[in-house]
């Protein structure tokens, strides 16, 4: 049988808004929702000209998913409506999307959407039609704590979603619902299909929303020419090794496609965004001692100045690793690893753990080791 969920501090027959995306995930949320006695309210986002990707398979977001929203809300008997978000999520993803590797950084664009769109403009939505609560088809979990609602990796820890909201605030959190994170994936999918759902067979999104067809360096140089701009492949020790089509191909520990050949194996070690420049060197180059985070958000307890130990994890599908925590004055935040890491990608997101709690995170802006040879990326030593 299914579960039988309660939201914390949010009382049965309550108004609660459910953000839908039309995958197997947020429909299942929805449906236990629903069955606990909710009052529950589905909401689905049109995040953009969903045209081009309609009927592709492993896209969130397109036309196909607002129809499956809408046929799982119907089969719950729950009210469904869909809202153009289209030019704020132009605004505040697709361009900072573009932007950002125009720099020559590597962006993470569903932290961005979570931010800025889903846990502010629809928790404000979910506010107005009198919800008491916003809920998500998210994997983690919320933890009441004695000074407040906690967020926590998810039970399941292949599908542990917790890395990308670290941007979320303590008074969102305390709004936000995420009744799968006690589940495995294996749980939502017999539950879909206990309840007879019409996507419990739907397969999952994989690729980025807005670039259905995998190739996002044709969304970055058509918004930002710039960053399709041909210019010189070197080697750390300075050799010109050829040239490249556009720093919107390149990120930071990419090894294949390159297309220099030397006799050695090569990684981009840095990207060099103001002078259209990609320098490569052996894996040992591609180590960092250290980052400097920027944007910092606190989940958790503030540290205070001294370095603290806990486990970060830079990239989403790298495991956290053990480092030192250091506040700045500045507001900004220094991670120091316990042993030197690859591939630390300034743009990247760097998340702060504590066991299985989140106590927050950063933009990565710079790194100590390797890529301190790109212009503009250099920190002190730790």
């Amino acid at each position: 049988m299914p579960p039988r969920i309660s939201l914390a501090a949010v009382p049965v027959g309550a108004r609660v808004v459910i953000a839908m995306s039309g995958g197997v995930d947020s429909s299942v949320a929805a449906a236990l929702l629903a069955r606990a006695g909710y009052e529950v309210v589905g909401i689905t986002l049109q995040l953009y000209d969903h045209g081009a990707a309609t009927g592709r398979e492993g896209a969130c977001c397109a036309g196909r998913d607002i129809r499956d929203a809408r046929r799982v809300a119907d089969h719950l008997g729950i009210p469904h409506y869909v809202l153009d978000f289209e030019e704020r999520f132009r605004t505040a993803v697709i361009e900072d999307f573009a932007a950002t590797y125009a720099r020559g950084r590597t962006p993470v664009p569903c932290v961005r959407c979570n931010e800025r769109i889903k846990f502010r403009d629809l928790l404000r939505t979910a506010r107005d039609l009198g919800a008491a609560a916003l809920v998500t088809g998210h994997y983690v979990r919320r933890v009441e704590g004695r000074e407040g609602p906690e967020l926590h990796r998810a039970a399941d820890p292949a599908k542990d979603q917790s890395y990308f909201l670290f941007r979320t605030t303590r008074e969102q959190l305390a709004f936000c619902h995420f009744p799968l994170g006690d589940l495995r994936k294996s749980e939502t999918r017999r539950i879909a299909a206990e309840l007879g759902l019409p996507v419990a067979r739907k397969a999952e999104s994989q690729d980025i929303c807005f670039v259905p067809d995998g190739r996002h360096e044709r969304l970055v140089t058509r918004l930002r020419p710039e960053a399709g701009k041909a210019g010189e492949i070197r080697h750390l020790d300075g050799r010109l090794l050829g040239r490249h089509r556009g720093i919107a191909g390149y990120t930071v520990g990419q090894r294949r496609g390159l297309g220099v050949a030397v006799g050695e194996r090569l990684y981009v070690i840095a990207i060099d965004g103001g002078r259209h420049r990609i320098l490569v060197g052996p894996r040992a180059a591609t180590l960092s001692a250290a980052a400097v985070l920027e944007e910092v958000n606190w989940l958790g307890r503030e540290e205070g100045s001294a370095a603290c130990r806990i486990e970060v994890q830079h990239r989403y599908n790298t495991p956290a690793v053990p480092a030192f925590l250091e506040r700045r004055a500045d507001g900004r935040a220094r991670i120091r690893f316990l042993l030197p890491e690859s591939g630390v990608a300034p743009g990247q997101a760097c998340v702060f753990y504590i066991g299985s709690r989140l106590l927050g995170g950063g933009w990565i802006a710079a790194t100590e080791g390797a890529a301190a040879s790109a212009p503009g990326e250099v920190v002190e030593p730790v």
